[in-house]
């Protein structure tokens, strides 16, 4: 009976733990860097103002003063957003790119959360569009920000979408890596990408890590069951989920997602 009792004992603790932490497991917003690479020139620095007061940060650069296509850019949920669009416009060119912090993440005020962040992913893409006027808006979806990228895309009208690293949902890596914890009572945070996913038909490009330890390839391939219009699916066989960025491949497969998606010829996004 004792060890009945005790057993039962550490399954509550270690399931109020969880609970109490997937706040910090999931938005590490504390331990994510401070940003260590200048931003493009001519990059311009945004604040917007959430229906709450929130103010969020972000960055806009332009190829041109010319109506052209958009690419909106949801970083990885430990990864430094100025770095992310720095990240992204060192490797992609003619079109106009534009990332934000997170709410909750330095310098964006409030507190991170799955529906802070879709409702945020909304007023970015409405108040960028009403001001751009873009010709067509894509996405680009970073591990975590795959999740953000995937419910945007079924809410607003999104020409394509490349996903990196992307899952099926949080949800069920934590039920595979916490098999004794009733993951799905207690998670505020599922991120169920491939529900949102499910209803929308567009072109979609994914980039996978073989070895990745935090988003399993088998939640990606997953994902990929629900995707309707697959115009580019490559995985980096030796690549971590984070060092898949140091990878010299990666830069090429970025290039080749976003023309395979747009449906534009390859030199045109290429960096020289």
């Amino acid at each position: 009976m004792n060890f009945v009792v005790g057993a039962a004992a550490v399954w509550a603790a270690a399931a109020g733990g969880l609970y109490l932490l997937q706040d910090r497991l999931i938005f590490p917003r504390d331990a994510t860097p401070a940003p260590v690479h200048p931003l493009p020139d001519g990059t311009r620095k945004l604040e917007l103002r959430t229906t709450d007061g929130h103010a969020i940060h972000g960055y806009l650069h332009r190829w041109s003063s010319r109506n052209r296509d958009l690419l909106l850019v949801f970083s990885g949920n430990a990864w430094n957003a100025a770095d992310c669009f720095t990240f992204t416009t060192q490797r992609l060119n003619d079109i106009d790119i534009a990332a934000f912090h997170y709410r909750g993440y330095h310098p964006s005020e409030g507190k991170p959360g799955q529906q802070a962040l879709f409702d945020d992913a909304l007023l970015i893409y409405d108040t960028l569009v009403k001001s751009l006027q873009p010709a067509r808006v894509y996405t680009i979806g970073f591990s975590l920000g795959s999740g953000v990228a995937a419910w945007l895309a079924s809410r607003r009208p999104v020409a394509g979408q490349i996903l990196v690293t992307p899952f099926d949902s949080i949800e069920e890596i934590a039920r595979r890596r916490y098999r004794v914890i009733p993951v799905s009572m207690l998670l505020r945070h599922p991120f169920r990408s491939i529900e949102h996913l499910r209803s929308v038909d567009i072109p979609t490009a994914v980039i996978a890590a073989g070895d990745d330890r935090v988003v399993p390839p088998e939640r990606t391939r997953r994902l990929m069951t629900a995707l309707r219009n697959i115009v580019m699916y490559e995985t980096i066989s030796d690549a971590s989920h984070s060092g898949i960025y140091d990878m010299e491949i990666i830069d090429r497969l970025l290039a080749n997602a976003l023309a395979a998606i747009s449906g534009r010829p390859l030199g045109n996004f290429a960096k020289p």
